[in-house]
């Protein structure tokens, strides 16, 4: 672990010094190149996770499609909203904007004498065990992440937010970070706000997130694949997940237009929290993508990024 977390620091530092500082004081921004160092990581991040996925999962959609794309268009605008979130500019967007009022507002807490907290602490001798505190905070991100998403399923509000991401019908590689902004807003500021109560790292709270969304991304993918009777218990597959978006699961409208609540498989990395809970389900089935109300009454939720955005600001209105 301390090996892995060398050499991206060196990946870091040479990628900053390189290409990110001397254009940032070029356009005259050296008051925060403290900040730009910072983005270089997820910049780096994103970069290793996008050479993974075209090398690793697109290999792998060829093979093993569920089935086959009809609609190359949608996938390019999730292509879209892949380079936005995992090339670090959604990550800036919030450092200039609801980071700060974010931190201000932590520091005001600590000023008041909210405590510093090391959930990792309570696992007997864990300072010396990089790998163990960090196994810790990702079982513990990832139960928070199970709630988000239960969440955004069951509220009427969050729903109108997250349908977005399920009006997908041309799930792929690239289908994670297809979200409303708004909808991104929320849980990023949900998951910095838990990573400061609990004690996560600057540097874990950014590989914990690329674990994630790595992991996601191999999810969505447009791949006929399971782990087995024993490995689908232990993280979540394509295949599981592919079952969260199938047509009619989760919070809907039935053909008479009553809201339907429930559905499965809300586990972002681990199943454990379905299983727990009782939404797992692990039916071996690949069925199609989206939402009932696209789907059977042709609901518009857009064809481009920013038709996509508006009309789900329409929805959380009440008026799409």
């Amino acid at each position: 672990m301390d090996t892995l977390t060398d050499l991206f620091a060196l990946a870091q530092e040479w990628l900053y010094e390189t290409a990110v500082q001397p254009l940032a004081v070029w356009l005259g921004l050296s008051n925060i190149l403290e900040v730009a160092y910072e983005g270089t990581g997820w910049l780096l991040v994103g970069l290793l996770q996008i050479v993974l996925m075209l090398v690793l999962i697109a290999p792998l959609q060829r093979l093993w499609p569920v089935a086959p794309v009809r609609d190359h268009a949608a996938v390019r605008v999730d292509v879209l909203y892949t380079l936005i979130h995992r090339l670090g500019l959604f990550r800036l967007a919030m450092f200039f904007t609801f980071d700060a009022l974010f931190e201000q507002g932590l520091g005001e807490l600590r000023s008041m004498g909210l405590p510093t907290f090391h959930l990792d602490q309570l696992w007997p001798g864990v300072t010396d065990q990089a790998l163990v505190s960090f196994v810790i905070y990702l079982v513990v991100f990832d139960l928070v992440n199970y709630g988000i998403h239960r969440a955004q399923h069951q509220s009427g509000r969050w729903w109108a937010l997250h349908a977005l991401h399920h009006a997908q019908r041309e799930l792929s590689m690239w289908s994670d970070n297809r979200n409303h902004l708004l909808d991104s807003i929320a849980v990023s500021l949900i998951l910095s706000a838990v990573a400061a109560l609990i004690g996560v790292g600057p540097g874990q709270f950014v590989a914990l997130i690329a674990l994630g969304q790595l992991s996601e991304s191999l999810q969505h993918a447009n791949l006929r694949w399971w782990f087995g009777p024993v490995g689908e218990r232990l993280w979540v597959s394509p295949r599981f997940h592919r079952r969260h978006h199938s047509v009619g699961i989760g919070h809907e409208s039935d053909s008479h237009g009553h809201p339907v609540l429930g559905g499965c498989n809300f586990g972002v990395l681990l199943p454990w929290w379905d299983m727990l809970f009782g939404t797992a389900d692990f039916a071996l089935r690949y069925e199609d993508t989206g939402v009932r109300d696209q789907v059977e009454q042709g609901r518009d939720y857009g064809q481009g990024f920013w038709a996509q955005q508006w009309l789900g600001v329409l929805r959380l209105l009440g008026r799409g």
